[in-house]
């Protein structure tokens, strides 16, 4: 089943209060399995971990609220619709992002009774400030400070069949982000420990040949003997080495801490992902205008997602309808042409 049920238009799993048990459950169960299905080993683990699902699955409610309402996207609107000429410079581009999208021929490939399908059209965001000409009422003023947007680096990758299966595919989707978030942690801290210990042969053995060149060898190899102060620096560096494993624990310690992290970043998802909704009054050349300005202007509507990963991400997004006869067909080879060049 789906992270989010309660997407589902049906009547006897649409929970408008809380998520169901076997929604959690479920949620609890994919959580550990992505990390580290070890942490089964732990007490009450599932127990423990249900809280902080609980609160993610909270949070996924608010923030499906602030997603755009679904827009038709189609290279003959493109004239007629502002939000689309903001998104795409020609109509020719959008059949091409479609085209592009894998998934969505797929999608219309398996359903060949379908004539449309829902999607989430991504995009690069980009806000700048330029110095354009403005009017203020007869007078033209150059140098006049202006912000520019554009939309870049489209994508097409999630859809399905219809709107409400759509939303439950975006919720897996932000369930699984957040999970990933928490293993990326752990993987930090699983490397950090592998370096330590490594660190740790490395300054014994270093330790050690300090040690055996003492008078008589180090005359023998041609080496000084070693200065008290380097094996001292050497020991206090080797004590700091097994403190900070020790900090980090190991065997049921490290799986403690691997479940405390999972545990954290479920507990606070608005940490590391927010929806932001904006509504945008633009120009036909994708300028920001105020209420007060004269010039032809329409609002755009859209989403912004902003993730904390390594590196943060700001992505603008819609959710889409598109047509089957928007997807251009495949290109097949002419072999005919290309025995020519041969």
């Amino acid at each position: 089943m789906g992270i989010l049920d309660w997407f589902k238009n049906r009547a006897g799993q649409f929970d408008p209060d809380r998520a169901s048990d076997e929604l959690v459950r479920w949620a609890v169960e994919k959580a550990i399995t992505l990390t580290n299905p070890r942490l089964k080993l732990l007490s009450n683990c599932h127990k423990r971990l249900t809280p902080a699902v609980e609160t993610t699955i909270a949070f996924l409610r608010a923030q499906v609220q602030a997603l755009p309402p679904v827009r038709p996207v189609s290279s003959t609107v493109w004239s007629s619709d502002p939000a689309l000429r903001a998104f795409f410079v020609a109509p020719s581009d959008i059949p091409t992002v479609l085209g592009r999208s894998d998934n969505l021929r797929t999608l219309f490939d398996r359903f060949p009774e379908i004539d449309e399908a829902y999607l989430v059209l991504g995009m690069a965001f980009n806000e700048q400030r330029v110095f354009g000409m403005a009017l203020h009422g007869n007078m033209v003023q150059r140098d006049v400070a202006q912000t520019s947007v554009s939309f870049s680096d489209h994508k097409a990758r999630i859809c399905d069949r219809d709107q409400v299966l759509l939303r439950r595919v975006i919720g897996v989707e932000v369930f699984e982000y957040l999970v990933a978030h928490a293993l990326a942690e752990m993987g930090a801290e699983r490397v950090e420990r592998q370096e330590l210990e490594g660190n740790r042969s490395l300054i014994r053995a270093r330790l050690r040949l300090l040690q055996q060149h003492g008078p008589g060898l180090g005359s023998m190899f041609g080496e000084a003997p070693a200065a008290p102060s380097e094996q001292a620096r050497l020991e206090a560096a080797l004590l700091e080495n097994e403190r900070q494993l020790e900090a980090i624990g190991g065997g049921e310690s490290v799986l403690e801490a691997e479940l405390e992290c999972l545990q954290e970043i479920l507990a606070n998802p608005h940490r590391y992902l927010r929806i932001e909704p904006r509504q945008l009054r633009l120009s036909p050349m994708n300028l920001v205008l105020d209420e007060s300005s004269t010039d032809p202007a329409a609002s755009v509507d859209f989403a912004l997602a902003h993730l904390s990963g390594s590196p943060p991400m700001r992505r603008a997004f819609v959710l889409a309808r598109v047509a089957r006869t928007e997807l251009p067909s495949v290109q097949k080879i002419n072999f005919d042409d290309a025995t020519r060049y041969l």
